[in-house]
């Protein structure tokens, strides 16, 4: 069975336009929430042609692999048809022996029949002639020996006469006697050319058979041969496709991870920016410095989720719950953000930055925030099957795991 086709990633042209957005989007403070998802998007992407190469990769193994044993196959079976089809050349050879055997049999038998044939006739009309003058001499009134020497002028014509009847006597019976005599062996000839023709006929339609099954064999091979040359053809075709689809996937991620950097960039620029305005947090935190935004249960933890990564974690908590700055720092966006809903991002300084998703409502519209102040309430906007936060930390634009901050 033929694999399945690899799907195309995506164009390197539409990476290097989305390069080109990210890339043009300005570094200013109110900015970095969209530089956040874009990033985000970008890292997203990255993570499916890094799979896609992968499988790409993997793939490619496989039909490797099935090449090299086809390969290995037919060179088997063109072994094989060598064999055959030097064993169906001499049963052809022997063959053809064996049939001009059969018709120079056949021939000769032919020639016997008509002989012997000839034979019969010849000798039926000897024995008749004898007959005829057996007969002849029976009603032929016997003449004295007064008149034969009356009608004779000599005794010697009387002794040529006598010895003239007797040869011709003595000679029609050797003739009848010859032909019956070639008649015999003749017939005995034919009866064992006929012998021969019947055990020749029987030889030589066995070896048309067995000639016949190697042919049917030879051909088989000839076939499943030409099967494994077409199934190894498309393998190649697919093998250099899936080939061609992992360069263009690699490409692409050169330009996901290229537009990520820059990405990065840009929110540490923003960070950078904004460090100066930060003010630092009241109350109780963590040896990290955070605390707990809120207040609920957590339902899902940072890593591979779905067949993608979760960047952040989830606390489930009921609506309208308060929402809290996990440490003190500067707003640097604050609105509606796609898949996040109602988003608030808080710069740290230092290229530590917090986010915080799917809010129901935003308090904390822009400027510096005190920890443990409340920046919006819990809802379940943007993507989300509940309400609950999604909190991120990211360090130089990149995700971290919250609870190691916690």
């Amino acid at each position: 069975m033929l694999p399945v086709p690899y799907p195309r990633p995506l164009t390197l042209l539409t990476i290097v336009v989305v390069t080109a957005i990210v890339l043009g989007v300005p570094a200013a403070l109110g900015g970095g929430g969209s530089l956040y998802d874009q990033q985000r998007e970008v890292d997203s992407k990255a993570s499916d042609l890094r799979g896609e190469i992968e499988q790409a990769k993997g793939r490619e193994g496989v039909l490797s692999t099935e090449i090299e044993a086809a390969t290995s196959r037919i060179h088997v079976l063109e072994a094989d048809v060598a064999v055959l089809s030097s064993r169906v050349a001499r049963l052809e050879s022997d063959l053809y022996r064996h049939q001009a055997r059969l018709d120079e049999l056949r021939r000769v038998f032919a020639y016997q029949t008509n002989r012997l044939r000839l034979l019969r006739g010849q000798h039926a009309e000897a024995q008749q002639r004898l007959e005829t003058r057996l007969v002849e001499l029976y009603q032929t009134e016997q003449p004295d020996e007064l008149a034969i020497f009356l009608r004779v002028g000599s005794l010697g014509e009387v002794i040529e006469q006598v010895n003239l009847f007797n040869e011709i006597a003595r000679q029609d019976k050797r003739i009848a006697e010859e032909l019956a005599d070639v008649k015999t062996d003749m017939r005995l000839t034919r009866q064992k050319t006929s012998r021969t023709k019947t055990r020749v006929g029987a030889a030589t339609a066995a070896l048309a058979k067995k000639t016949a099954e190697q042919r049917a064999a030879r051909d088989a091979v000839v076939a499943q041969e030409q099967a494994l040359e077409s199934a190894r053809s498309s393998k190649r075709g697919l093998l250099a496709s899936i080939r061609e689809d992992r360069h263009e996937a690699e490409e692409d991620l050169g330009a996901m991870l290229a537009a990520s950097a820059a990405l990065a960039a840009q929110i540490n620029a923003a960070q950078s920016a904004s460090s100066s305005s930060s003010v630092g947090g009241t109350g109780s935190v963590s040896a990290s410095g955070f605390v707990w935004p809120l207040q609920g249960v957590l339902t899902s933890a940072f890593g591979p989720r779905w067949g993608r990564m979760h960047e952040g974690i989830d606390i489930a908590a009921p609506a309208g719950s308060a929402i809290t700055a996990a440490a003190s720092g500067t707003v640097i966006y604050a609105g509606w953000f796609g898949g996040y809903g109602n988003l608030v991002v808080i710069d740290h300084g230092g290229g530590v930055a917090t986010a915080y998703g799917h809010m129901s409502a935003i308090y904390a519209s822009g400027g510096a925030v005190d920890q443990g102040q409340s920046i919006g309430a819990v809802g379940t906007t943007g993507h989300s099957t509940g309400n609950h936060l999604h909190f991120e930390v990211r360090i130089n634009g990149s995700p971290v795991d919250p609870l190691g901050f916690l």
